[in-house]
């Protein structure tokens, strides 16, 4: 932590973090094992109810934008790979999963720009 001004409390939190045993660490409870798999659950069923609902000439549009929103995927993927972060203690299969999250969203990301682009050059007018 040389160089940095952190909060006292922010601090004090990683320190706790650092000094406890690495098994207590990375242990998850049951209730928060039956919550995100909840969450997963109902995600995926609005995420399907939703694209259902969208008529056939709005999808195109509507999922470039999605696409191209969902850069921020990105973040959360640098995030979960450990990129610059000084403070966890991150596995060598979080390091992976969290390197191809990054792959897979830059692939989605670079996708939805190139339907959008394709979308507008059907628009153009012919010279």
């Amino acid at each position: 932590m040389q160089g940095l001004d952190l909060p006292l409390p922010l601090r004090q939190t990683i320190n706790a973090k650092q000094q406890q045993p690495k098994n207590q660490q990375q242990q998850m409870n049951v209730e928060t094992l039956i919550t995100l798999i909840y969450v997963l659950a109902l995600s995926t069923y609005l995420g399907a109810e939703l694209i259902n609902k969208v008529p056939p000439t709005l999808h195109t549009p509507l999922m470039s934008g999605s696409n191209a929103i969902s850069g921020i995927t990105i973040v959360g993927a640098l995030i979960s790979s450990g990129v610059g972060n000084t403070y966890g203690d991150f596995t060598l299969v979080s390091k992976l999963l969290g390197m191809l999250a990054i792959i897979l969203a830059t692939i989605n990301v670079v996708g939805g720009y190139v339907v959008t682009d394709r979308m507008l050059e059907m628009f153009k007018k012919k010279k």
